[in-house]
């Protein structure tokens, strides 16, 4: 059963991609804060199974089927809120899909896919939730789903990374635009074992983990771990924060500076001339530390699923 009360106690949260994973995590989360909750599932009966579980455990959940990244399903998303529990005061934005493949093997429809569902499938439904709260007067918060892959790059995924960097600069933006409002926009980078993931694991780590959770330790990477921080982002409680984009897996939460220039050179006030450069460009790197060449920037994480 359901806590008496939560951090989200009479509030309204749609959390799309809800069926599995990460998103599934969110949902019932927010649903022991307090929340009735529109799952918001590509396939019928997954997102049915998530919904019927809150609602065995004491809470209240509807289940909405459809691609997000089509408009007619986002908006439904809001009015579904609005019919069935009276409001709408959170989004969170999950769904997505990996197409991984290096660029010089990638097709057209592996490029045009993972974007779609990622970058549309962001925007629609956040455009429908801030069309929403800007008419009725109200306040809302939305959570965004980037990814280290976007942040940082990841050799193979130069689609899904494209696409999690627009998604960070697109909660900046979205942050910007609705803070005289109330409204504000968040990003989140997990880092999780899910089915998108878990698969392409080696069977020597699978019995590794299966062993330490036998032992009964802290599965780390368990996606529900993400859900804590998503659920506070989505209550009041957190309405001084926007704009941000968190690192969150395990028992971690971390925050990602954006981009910043650290090193400059001048040249006196003077146009450039292509063939100076040459010799003045190394200053940048011996002045931030950054290397001059291709380098793996996930090396940097904290915590990573294979070291």
């Amino acid at each position: 059963m359901l806590p008496d009360m939560g951090l989200l106690d009479g509030k309204v949260v749609i959390v799309t991609g809800a069926g599995r994973g990460i998103g599934r995590g969110e949902a019932l989360e927010c649903a022991a804060q307090g929340a009735a909750v529109v799952v918001a599932e590509f396939d019928p009966a997954t997102g049915k199974t998530v919904a019927d579980e809150i609602a065995a455990a004491g809470g209240r959940a509807v289940a909405v089927a459809g691609d997000v990244a089509d408009a007619e399903v986002a908006n439904g998303l809001v009015e579904t809120a609005v019919r069935e529990f009276g409001r709408l005061d959170a989004l969170v934005n999950n769904a997505g899909i990996l197409r991984d493949k290096t660029l010089a093997k990638m097709t057209d429809e592996d490029w045009d896919a993972v974007v779609r569902v990622h970058l549309r499938g962001h925007f629609l439904p956040t455009r429908a939730a801030v069309q929403h709260w800007k008419a009725e007067g109200k306040p809302g918060h939305v959570v965004h789903t980037a990814s280290t892959s976007g942040l940082l790059g990841n050799f193979g995924q130069s689609n899904y990374g494209a696409a999690k960097a627009g998604i960070a600069a697109f909660s900046t933006i979205v942050a910007m635009e609705g803070a005289r409002g109330g409204i504000t926009s968040n990003a989140i980078a997990p880092t999780a074992l899910t089915a998108m993931t878990l698969d392409l694991m080696p069977q020597e780590y699978k019995d590794q983990r299966d062993a330490a959770l036998e032992r009964g330790e802290f599965d780390f990477f368990a996606p529900e771990n993400v859900a804590p921080l998503v659920a506070f982002l989505c209550s009041d409680a957190s309405a001084h924060i926007s704009g941000k984009v968190f690192g969150v897996q395990g028992d971690s939460i971390e925050i990602f500076q954006p981009f910043t220039s650290v090193a400059e050179v001048t040249n006196g006030g003077k146009r450039w001339d292509p063939e100076d450069i040459g010799g003045r460009i190394d200053e940048l790197w011996t002045a931030s530390g950054i290397q001059a060449g291709a380098e793996n920037m996930m090396a940097r994480m904290r915590y990573k699923i294979l070291g």
